[in-house]
């Protein structure tokens, strides 16, 4: 008899049915604190990062993989989304 492959039990798992946030690190800012006061509509805040710098995916506080920012076409023009270059190993869980 054949024993389940992987993806089988992954899908029998009622728990990977559940959506889960993934937050987009694109950089950080360091401003002082009297510079953060002063901050109005229009300013501009530099982040420690390029344009084209990868940006980090976390689920909570772990890194789970980094990506290239990318502009989605068609339908869903204009809206931001990320392109994975490197993706950590899952499958021991988060």
């Amino acid at each position: 008899m054949d024993s389940p492959s992987r993806s089988d039990a992954q899908s029998a798992n009622p728990f990977t049915q559940v959506p889960i946030e993934i937050t987009i690190s694109v950089g950080k800012a360091r401003p002082l604190v009297r510079e953060l006061l002063r901050l109005k509509r229009d300013a501009v805040l530099p982040l420690d990062r390029r344009v084209d710098d990868p940006v980090e995916l976390y689920v909570g506080d772990r890194l789970i993989a980094r990506g290239e920012l990318t502009e989605l076409t068609g339908d869903q023009a204009g809206q931001l989304a990320v392109r994975l270059t490197e993706v950590a190993d899952l499958q021991n869980g988060l």
